[in-house]
């Protein structure tokens, strides 16, 4: 019962509808076991004195009482899987609402194919618990407890003899409902593997043709799909034994019934009428035991898929606004690292230790490095897409961990080196930050990202669906695109992480000219392996292992030797040697 639990929460802002429904299942099950009272009357009325008036009398009460009961049918079945599929709604809403408040760190541990296989096959399963399994179990309850009453009054050991077989129907149910539920549970995670594996060759299907690998993919899927079909056979063997174990077991019973009813019927004991609505009240109960093996079947099944959900749904985002938070009116972008040091979980080691740095409102400032310093970590601390330790990172003046997320990340413009584009048009991913900018602004953004020399090569413009992750631009163009999205956003600190690594040295330079008057006005911290790139920087920040070991401008750091005069020295051969 516990694992039940959760669903109170989803079905109490629909408790009045859920409520009707079930009247309306007690008013239809009503009907319904008045029927055989109707039919038992009637035989005896033809055994004492056939009439076709009484017939007819008869024959227009059950229609009446089989229409009331279509109509309250429909009435339940309506307002059940209506609200049903609202809760499907209202969790779809909260799943997709946690996955995107989680941290990078969750999506570093987690697999894109467990997450969507939770958001169809395991929200279906809790959405079957939610409207169906609710209305036939109110029907099997209503329904049995009204045939038992009926039965018992016609004749109380009868009935007893026709509940023999009801013990064994419990401990059969049990059984089965068991093992569905741990078999789903296999299943369910079987369809993750599967759709990990999809998600992945969808996303490297470059990788996967260059490398000749296409016959390997198909046959580890084809491995996956045949394991997940096993799964699913063996499943579908257990959920189909229940029915006609059951219908095997209430079957005796109706046996019998039909013996030791009869010879009661015979000696006078019972009517015929009374024996002919004892056994439609005993037929009543069929359908309730078939019903309680699917219905703990849908329940065993939405119960593993709801806490598979949950375990999403109740994750606390690391990263979140706490208390004592501070609003600062206007954002001026002075940043300030106070011996800031991270580390990544279980890496080992430390990817920054110990940085003291001081970054003025309106000054660009460029970080150095070999590959693994801690260059990217070390911007994704400002706008918290990493947290880092309190008392460590200061914008204005505020600890990042007292600003609020939404004013903090507004205020700040990231552009990664690895791009990523939505599958829409070029104008969408340009106005992903600010969505109401004008023509002229989009305009400007476009032409100091040097994009706008491509529009005559897109068929639509601005309009150019990019295909998924921009399948459709190369490495610079995507790049370009980032960036005239970050500035269209118009953040007052710009976080630019090696972001002009795909483009070619022509383009960079005049990208960099473009940006000399758009930096006046913003904090920029600028991150390339290009020294190229960074020269011009009011500052050149050098970082090794994880902490700054030379502050300086191009010429002093280079007179002064070390490590950025040795990165200087060797990009200068690399390019006189690809003149040659």
């Amino acid at each position: 019962m516990n694992d039940l639990r959760p669903l109170l929460a989803l079905l109490r802002p629909h408790l009045a509808r859920v409520c009707a429904g079930l009247l309306a299942i007690l008013g239809s099950a009503g009907f319904g076991l008045a029927a055989p009272l109707v039919i038992g009357a009637a035989v005896d009325a033809f055994v004492s004195n056939v009439s076709s008036a009484a017939l007819l009398r008869y024959a227009l009460l059950l229609v009446g009482l089989t229409l009331a009961q279509g109509v309250l049918t429909f009435v339940q079945r309506m307002v059940l899987v209506s609200v049903s599929r609202d809760i499907e709604f209202d969790f779809r809403n909260d799943y997709f609402r946690s996955l995107s408040r989680l941290p990078l760190s969750f999506y570093q541990r987690s697999r894109t194919g467990d997450l969507m296989a939770r958001a169809t096959n395991d929200l279906h399963a809790v959405r079957l618990i939610c409207g169906p399994a609710i209305m036939y179990s109110a029907n099997t309850l209503f329904t049995g407890l009204g045939a038992l009453f009926f039965m018992v009054r016609i004749h109380l050991p009868l009935t007893l003899v026709a509940l023999g077989t009801m013990p064994l129907v419990a401990l059969a149910t049990k059984i089965i409902g068991q093992r569905v539920h741990v078999l789903f549970g296999r299943v369910q995670n079987q369809f993750a593997e599967l759709a990990t594996k999809a998600q992945e060759n969808l996303a490297g299907v470059r990788v996967v043709r260059a490398y000749g690998r296409e016959s390997v993919q198909e046959a580890e899927f084809a491995a996956l799909n045949r394991e997940y079909v096993d799964r699913n056979r063996e499943l579908i063997r257990w959920s189909a034994a229940s029915r006609p174990l059951i219908q095997l077991l209430v079957g005796v019973g109706f046996v019998v019934v039909l013996g030791y009813g009869g010879l009661l019927a015979t000696r006078g004991v019972l009517t015929v009428g009374e024996f002919v609505a004892f056994n439609f009240f005993l037929g009543k109960l069929i359908w309730p035991m078939i019903a309680i093996g699917w219905v703990i079947n849908l329940i065993q099944r939405g119960t593993a898929s709801l806490a598979r959900l949950l375990e999403i749904v109740e994750l606390q985002p690391e990263i979140r606004d706490r208390e004592p938070l501070v609003s600062v009116p206007s954002v001026r972008g002075e940043i300030e690292l106070r011996d800031l040091g991270f580390a990544y979980p279980r890496a080992g080691h430390a990817a920054l230790t110990g940085i003291d740095l001081s970054i003025a409102a309106g000054e660009t400032v460029a970080i150095v490095g070999r590959t693994g310093a801690g260059k990217s970590t070390l911007l994704s601390l400002i706008p918290r897409l990493m947290n880092p330790e309190e008392g460590t990172l200061f914008v204005d003046g505020v600890d990042v961990r007292r600003w609020p997320l939404a004013e903090l990340r507004a205020a700040v413009g990231v552009v990664p080196q690895e791009t990523f584009l939505f599958s829409a048009s070029l104008h969408t991913n340009l106005t992903l930050g600010r969505e109401g900018a004008t023509g002229d602004e989009v305009d400007r953004v476009v032409a100091v990202a040097g994009l706008d020399r491509d529009l005559a090569d897109f068929p639509a413009g601005l309009d150019t669906l990019v295909g998924e992750r921009g399948i459709t631009l190369s490495g610079g163009q995507k790049q370009r695109v980032a960036l005239a999205r970050a500035l269209l956003a118009e953040p007052r600190v710009l976080l630019l992480d090696d972001c002009f690594s795909a483009v070619d040295t022509n383009t960079e330079e005049l990208i960099l000219r473009n940006l000399q008057k758009v930096f006046e006005d913003k904090t920029v911290l600028l991150v390339s392996h290009r020294i190229s790139t960074v020269r011009t920087a009011d500052r050149i920040v050098v970082l090794d292992r994880g902490a700054v070991v030379a502050v300086g401008v191009h010429e002093q750091l280079v007179a002064q030797g070390g490590l950025y005069a040795e990165l200087d020295e060797r990009q200068r051969l690399e390019e006189e040697l690809a003149a040659v």
